[in-house]
């Protein structure tokens, strides 16, 4: 078995990095949450966006349906 490890000082691989994306967590600090990867010496924090940034993580539908995030205070503003 070929691993490609990301982060060496947990013993982070890719493929460990991509497992956490699929399960939700789609940022740096996420996956450093995940299995620590990029909270010791933080070299692996670049490779680890690189990771992230070629669709490792799975598109998720929006909570605000798309709107901007500021029309629900706009529009709270404008009825006060």
């Amino acid at each position: 078995m070929n691993r490609v490890y990301v982060c060496s000082c947990f013993g982070v691989t890719e493929q460990q990095v991509k497992q956490h994306a699929e399960s939700g967590a789609c940022t740096p600090r996420q996956i450093a949450s995940a299995c620590k990867a990029g909270t010791d010496c933080g070299s692996c924090v670049r490779r680890i966006q690189a990771i992230l940034g070629r669709g490792a993580c799975p598109s998720r539908e929006l909570v605000d349906g798309g709107r901007p995030v500021l029309s629900e205070l706009e529009r709270l503003e404008e009825a006060a």
